[in-house]
């Protein structure tokens, strides 16, 4: 079958659920359109769901089994993506970022993902586990999901990804002094490489920084954009130019009034010495 993708059977919980999926629809000889019929939702629902972009809901499990003869089979496969420590939207995001042309990240408080050495990553995880907002299992998750995100940055050709870090992410010690230091290190580098662009913005930026919350924004190789934004319990996908062109506008604004790159890895190097 023509753009038939390859599913990862040791993949996330929501890929190994769309590998099921797909299976048994495979064995009746449906196809998605055939199955979104039966269920009431469209064949494009159903590509989402087997190839990992869209989480199921329990509603959406309870149908497939009803429509699939499967008892609850796939209502109890569901219940490892419900319980994991990823956001609904995260994974559709994911998608797209390991594929963009161009990447921008606004972050506050902690290094964005992309950017964390695997020691920094670890000690936000173990504060969340000691917290009791996710379990051991979820911890390992993103910690694997993240690996996997950073090492798409190796593709050719490479994104060209700008970053801009709130000056609080690189003043809060995260995971201890040499957990830090060497998260520091990581950044410095970053800041080197031909297809980055490393940004600090400054406390005293005040009222003229451009975002209260962290945000991507992604250019896909069509030149189309996206937008990605997250609150406590769920990720939101935004592809409505309508909303995501101010987006891109307020982000431009912010890297005009942000440290120049070479005065932001001047402030890093500052923050280094200081809690060393």
């Amino acid at each position: 079958m023509v753009n038939r993708k390859e599913l990862d059977p040791e993949g996330s919980p929501g890929e190994r659920f769309g590998q099921r999926l797909r299976a048994l629809r495979d064995e009746r000889g449906w196809t998605q359109d055939e199955l979104g019929e039966r269920m009431g939702c469209s064949g494009t629902h159903i590509s989402a769901v087997e190839t990992g972009r869209r989480p199921p809901t329990p509603r959406f499990a309870a149908s497939a089994d009803r429509a699939l003869g499967t008892g609850d089979q796939l209502e109890r496969r569901g219940r490892a993506v419900w319980h994991t420590a990823i956001l609904e939207g995260f994974p559709e995001f994911v998608a797209h970022e390991v594929r963009a042309a161009e990447i921008r990240l606004f972050e506050l408080g902690i290094i964005p993902g992309l950017l964390q050495t695997p020691e920094y990553a670890a000690a936000i995880t173990t504060g969340a586990v000691r917290r009791g907002a996710i379990t051991e299992q979820q911890a390992e998750e993103r910690l694997t999901l993240l690996a996997r995100r950073q090492a798409s940055l190796d593709r050719t050709p490479a994104p060209l990804v700008h970053v801009v870090l709130d000056e609080s992410c690189i003043r809060r010690v995260v995971g201890g002094t040499r957990v830090m230091a060497a998260q520091l290190d990581r950044l410095a580098a970053f800041a080197e490489l031909p297809s980055t662009i490393l940004q600090v913005a400054p406390y005293d930026l005040g009222e003229r920084r451009a975002f209260d919350l962290p945000v991507t924004l992604l250019t896909l190789t069509d030149r189309s954009h996206i937008a990605y934004a997250e609150s406590a319990q769920q990720g939101r996908l935004e592809r409505d130019m309508r909303f995501v062109q101010p987006l891109m506008t307020a982000y431009h604004q912010l890297q005009a009034e942000a440290l120049s790159q070479a005065t932001s890895a001047a402030m890093i190097e500052q923050a280094r010495k200081g809690i060393l």
